[in-house]
């Protein structure tokens, strides 16, 4: 509820309620009280010279007109110098509040910032926590506007205590659908919606229909941005209508957030229309919307219209008209300095470019482009934030590619090709560039101790939830209840990640740390040598690409989209593991020369080289290694790719040079090889006594029911011992760690002493979340000596706080490869996490395979590397065909040896 005013200032009482109003316009939010107020109150009589001036101000503001706006921010200028003048701050705070409300209403937000600054310090002054809560959200506003979006969410964080502090809940809705703006802009579209749906929920009860309308809006945005064009629609429709129901009750000259709102839901309507390829009715919207606009003086809505329109004359292939509303577009960006929206203008305008065939103006476009993109990008400090706002904007680098390489085909030997690999590169695995060169610095020297206490405080929270989670799972439990525990992992986790942009910011070497360069071809020509070939792809709606490079030579191809790709992985990879399929060598055979001749045209310039693969999209998921060749054995059976070249995969060619950065002075551990092999998962294990495993056996259906829940049963996997083993047998005792059993437990698997050695093997279960990849990790022990349960999740947050400056880490646990997919970004996976905490080669897996078959490959693959003196990846080519060539053995059928791949370096180890 709304705090009583205890002023006996008539005029303050009334305007005080104004001024709350006017800080919640700023989000769409306006509380019921309020809004009464608002339309109640009337112009008050006085002598005053300073009241006099804010009424002749307020008659400007309430025309809701350019002209009425510059007649406010005059007679509100002369307001404040009067109230100074009277020593009455109570009052200047009112009228600053106004006057900075009408600079964010003509788009002058660098004019608006620094009016509610001098607002927010005058607030403190006054210890008004309310004003000064409202004052930040505005703040919060404009920050988004000019796309600083980690100073937004930094700002709108501060919000939350006010309001806890006030008792004053339906406050939080600003800060709510404020929050869920900033998500929304930055990609983040699942966590946008759920605020906005937090926002509906507290709104809907209060039953005022603007602020449902503002909201439904809001949400119609984030379901257009998915594609999911009939729930937007009806959510605009629904919107429009209580914003039509509220301007009949008040009029035309209805407060200005009303108009604005409306105005926003109709260009929104005509969103979708154009959309869906309704082009009429989608102008009929715009025009209606662009109407309100000027009326009420909204220049960065009329801007988003005039983008909206020129799009329409762009699908009907009127160019002229479409560059001209893209440039008047354009114009009022830059002058507002919505630098965001900047970059889309320049993005549509060179699409027009193009079409004209003005492949300069084109490229100046674009690149402008591109160059606000990154450097927006590098503002945001939470790593995860920056790449959903990077593969929100994956458009623009593929439209710069396609660009290139139609240049390319009309001239070529020119060099596009090779600018179209570098754009390519800025494209992808951007966060991951950052994370390593930053793991090479000391991102925590110089930063606060509290903020690694918090950050410290937080894992150790998180892993405590983890475990209640699982306690959940294994017990009956309503879906109420686990949609709440999964709540509230889910919000540590986002305290968790804004802790870590904290330490990141606090750091005085921040930047330098994470703004490291992607690589052009020179450079990553540089890289490679006369043995290796660097196949890159980029998957785009119509055209995909793949560059080969050599040291000295660059080819390209054009390659089907993306969908059609997609498609061919998907039947190639189903007829590789399910086990109706896997056995069906013809299967296998057909889909694997379909999917070869769409992304694996023939290339002189391989010649049995080793093949430094950069896959996109589909791609990630296939063994590349399994992909049958054209050529036979003397069966006739197809080759796979592997038995003619050594494999190796990489996020984006940039990283290896960060790798080679990262380990080129740093010496080799001095000792050989640590395992940790067959934890013990369950009280019923046969290594826990009898007596032990009857006191405890209560403790197993939680374990197998957590498992069956996350989608993996936690079963033992005996032959991992055996794997250990025969592993341990090619080197010295001395040198090397075996833990196995028991001792194969989270405490070792995080113990420093594992950087004591050059090569680490985890043979153990794999957990992959797609949704939070935080959480994905491996399996420990779960259960002590003792048969006492214990924490043996480590997950990718625990990752990367290890410090392992080893040369191979090696993940015998299935779908280690996984992770989540970001466009542009690639498989967010356990494999980021270990490369940061020094590895620099990670052998995962892209499916489960049988641990009896994955034993016979890892003993072979170590032969290779520790008998026989071969590279990691040369080892696992050599691994992966003995598997074929035993004749008696189940194993030959890619499945069982074509799932693990090498990512990282290929260089020969030292010796």
């Amino acid at each position: 509820m709304i705090p009583k005013l205890r002023s006996k200032n008539k005029f303050f009482r009334v305007w005080f309620c104004i001024l709350i109003l006017a800080s919640f316009l700023a989000s769409g939010i306006v509380l019921p009280v309020i809004a009464q107020q608002w339309q109640s109150a009337e112009i008050l009589n006085s002598n005053s010279g300073a009241e006099n001036s804010f009424n002749q101000g307020l008659k400007g503001y309430r025309e809701g007109t350019v002209a009425g706006f510059r007649k406010a921010i005059q007679e509100w200028e002369k307001t404040l110098r009067l109230w100074r003048e009277a020593n009455n701050p109570q009052q200047e705070s009112v009228t600053r509040n106004f006057l900075c409300s009408v600079y964010g209403n003509l788009g002058e937000y660098p004019q608006a910032l620094n009016c509610y600054n001098q607002l927010l310090i005058l607030t403190q002054t006054l210890q008004d926590k309310q004003t000064q809560a409202t004052t930040l959200i505005s703040i919060a506003k404009i920050y988004a506007q000019l796309g600083e979006y980690q100073q937004a969410l930094d700002t709108l964080n501060q919000t939350f205590p006010f309001w806890e502090t006030l008792n004053f809940k339906t406050g939080g809705l600003a800060t709510l659908n404020e929050m869920a703006f900033v998500y929304f802009n930055l990609g983040e579209f699942q966590q946008a919606l759920n605020y906005y749906n937090q926002a509906l929920a507290l709104v809907k009860p209060l039953g005022n229909p603007a602020n449902i309308a503002a909201i439904l809006n809001n949400i119609g945005q984030v379901k257009s941005t998915l594609n999911q064009f009939d729930t937007a629609l009806d959510n605009y429709k629904q919107a429009l209508s209580l914003w039509e129901e509220v301007i009949q009750k008040l009029g035309d000259h209805s407060a200005i957030h009303i108009q604005r709102g409306k105005g926003a839901t109709l260009n929104n309507i005509g969103f979708v229309y154009a959309n869906l390829n309704q082009l009429e009715p989608a102008l009929e919207n715009y025009n209606q919307a662009l109407t309100l606009w000027q009326k009420i003086g909204d220049r960065t809505g009329e801007a988003s219209t005039f983008n909206n329109i020129g799009f329409v004359y762009f699908q009907q292939g009127k160019l002229e008209q479409s560059l001209e509303f893209y440039n008047k577009a354009l114009q009022i960006r830059q002058e507002v300095g919505d630098r965001p929206k900047e970059a889309l203008s320049r993005y549509r305008v060179a699409t027009v470019k193009r079409k004209q065939g003005k492949f300069e103006e084109a490229i100046a476009q674009i690149e402008t482009a591109l160059t606000i993109i990154e450097d927006l990008r590098t503002q945001i400090a939470n790593q995860d934030l920056r790449a959903s706002f990077l593969a929100s904007k994956q458009d623009y680098y593929l439209f710069y590619i396609d660009l290139l390489m139609e240049l390319n085909q009309q001239q070529p030997n020119q060099g596009w090709d090779g600018k179209a690999l570098q754009i390519s590169e800025r494209a992808k695995a951007r966060s991951l560039l950052d994370i390593l060169a930053e793991a090479q610095g000391e991102i925590t020297s110089g930063v606060d101790s509290k903020l690694l206490e918090k950050k410290q405080t937080l894992r150790q929270k998180l892993s405590a939830l983890e475990a209640q989670r699982i306690k959940l799972l294994s017990q009956p439990h309503t879906i109420i209840q686990k949609d709440e525990i999964n709540q509230e992992i889910e919000t540590l986790l986002q305290q968790y990640n804004q802790i870590l942009g904290e330490i990141r910011e606090n750091n005085p070497h921040y930047a330098a740390l994470t703004q490291p360069q992607p690589l052009n071809l020179s450079e990553i020509q540089k890289l490679l040598d006369e043995n290796t070939v660097l196949l890159e792809y980029s998957l785009g709606k119509d055209r995909s690409y793949l560059w080969a490079v050599t040291p000295n030579r660059i080819q390209s191809y054009d390659l089907p989209g993306e969908e059609a790709i997609k498609t061919s992985v998907k039947t190639f990879r189903e007829n590789l593991i399910l086990p109706s399929k896997r056995m069906r060598q013809s299967l296998y055979e057909e889909t694997g020369k379909t999917l070869r001749e769409m992304v694996f045209p023939p290339l002189p310039l391989l010649a049995n080289k080793r093949l430094l693969i950069v896959a996109d999209g589909a791609l990630q998921y296939i063994p590349f290694a399994a992909l049958p060749l054209a050529e036979t054995n003397s069966k006739g059976d197809p080759i796979p790719l592997i038995n003619n070249h050594e494999l190796l995969t990489l996020p984006s060619a940039s990283v290896l040079g960060i790798i080679r950065q990262e380990t080129q002075t740093r010496k080799p551990a001095e000792k050989l090889l640590a395992v940790l092999a067959d934890p013990v998962f369950s009280s019923t294990d046969e290594r826990l006594k009898a007596v032990v495993s009857k006191a405890i056996k209560s403790l197993s259906p939680d374990l197998e029911r957590s498992a069956r829940e996350s989608g993996v049963l936690f079963d033992r996997l005996p032959f991992t011992q055996e794997e250990a083993k025969q592993i341990l047998a090619l080197v010295p005792e001395q040198e090397s760690l075996q833990e196995i059993g028991f001792n194969a437990n989270r405490e070792t698997a995080t113990s420093s002493q594992l950087s004591q050695y050059r090569f680490i093997h985890f043979a153990t279960h794999g957990l992959l979340n797609s949704e939070n990849p935080e959480l994905s990790g491996l399996v420990f022990s779960l259960v002590d000596q003792s048969g006492q349960s214990q924490n043996g999740f480590l997950r990718l947050y625990d990752i990367f706080n290890l410090n392992l400056p080893v040369e191979l880490v090696v993940l015998s646990a299935c779908e280690t490869g996984l992770g989540q997919e970001i466009k542009g970004e690639g498989l967010v996976g356990l494999t980021r996490g270990f490369m940061y905490a020094g590895a620099s080669r990670v052998v995962v897996s892209l499916w489960r395979v049988d641990d009896q078959a994955t034993s016979q490959l890892m003993a072979k693959f170590y032969q290779g590397i520790l008998e026989e003196g071969l590279s990691p990846v040369a080892a696992l080519r050599q691994a992966q065909i003995k598997m074929q060539q035993n004749e008696t053995s189940e194993w030959i059928p890619p499945y069982y040896w074509s799932g693990f791949t090498l990512q990282g370096e290929w260089q020969k180890l030292p010796n």
